[in-house]
């Protein structure tokens, strides 16, 4: 999934929403990372009970994976290379081995493995909400998903015609929800016939996602031996190197058992209200000064 125009709007109106940061900064943190997009995958499965706007959306994606392999044909008939290499990635399936293997090589290396139930970036954002982990990290910019983002266009929806990210941040300004939008939209801007916004809205105010109270987040040892066996006697990777990004591993692993400064105190999530504590504090301190002077 993915809203479109998203990134330049938030550029262009909230460029202090974004900070570049080193790697190394975030040593310590625990952060879910939406591995799904990594291994990205265009499957398309017959859920008999599934929701209709999300049969919907897959029926859209097995349009598109149709017209890539038509495009795909017509390239290799051109012997156009740099189309065929374009439209072959494109056709890249990831299977259900694929993400099995990942996960056991993941919990092989010591590192905790949280199976969404539904979108793993929803899931991920969960965590997060939750104070489970510090962030949640995804190329997926729907995790900052609502009303703006359904309007700006998603995988469950299609966008108002004539409605770009702009005219979308405009409107959204100016009536504040969809249902005000589309009551004071032009003749130019057409709403598609299967605009279910509403389900959609529900889907990313309530996601389906497992309760982060059940989840416990546990760093183990890697097992090193388990771990060669299975890149490189069963999969064939060079062992010199898979041992050499183990060490690294290990060592990661032992630097942010250090814990950062911060984690020994606690963050308050209103710090105005500190701040007004304090001069409150301060306020009082000299009433009591004054009176006991007065007093002598």
């Amino acid at each position: 999934m993915g809203i479109h125009g998203i990134t330049k709007i938030i550029t262009d109106h909230a460029p202090q929403a974004q900070k570049t940061n080193e790697i190394k900064a975030y040593l310590g943190r625990k952060v879910a990372i939406d591995a799904s997009m990594s291994l990205y995958q265009f499957l398309v499965a017959d859920d008999k009970n599934g929701r209709e706007w999300d049969k919907a959306r897959l029926a859209k994606r097995s349009d598109r994976r149709a017209a890539t392999k038509e495009s795909l044909k017509e390239a290799e008939e051109k012997g156009n290379q740099e189309e065929i290499q374009k439209f072959t990635r494109r056709l890249v399936k990831v299977t259900k081995e694929h993400n099995d293997d990942c996960k056991k090589l993941l919990r092989l290396m010591g590192i905790p493995v949280v199976e969404a139930p539904c979108e793993a970036e929803a899931m991920c954002a969960a965590l997060a909400k939750s104070g489970k982990v510090w962030a949640a990290a995804s190329e997926d910019m729907d995790t900052l998903c609502f009303d703006l983002g359904i309007l700006l266009g998603c995988d469950y929806c299609d966008t108002i015609k004539s409605v770009g990210p702009k005219t979308a941040l405009s409107l959204i300004k100016k009536h504040h929800n969809i249902e005000e939008i589309i009551k004071n939209l032009t003749e130019k801007q057409i709403v598609p016939e299967d605009f279910d916004y509403q389900q959609v809205r529900q889907l990313f105010l309530n996601p389906d996602v497992t309760d982060p109270k059940e989840i416990d987040l546990v760093w183990k040892k890697p097992q090193t031996e388990e771990i060669v066996k299975f890149m490189c006697e069963q999969n064939g990777f060079n062992k010199d190197r898979i041992l050499k990004g183990i060490e690294k591993l290990e060592k990661g692993i032992k630097q942010s058992q250090q814990g950062r400064l911060d984690s020994f105190f606690k963050v308050s999530s209103e710090p105005n209200k500190n701040k007004n504590k304090r001069k409150n504090d301060e306020k009082l301190d000299k009433k009591t000064k004054v009176k006991s002077t007065k007093a002598k």
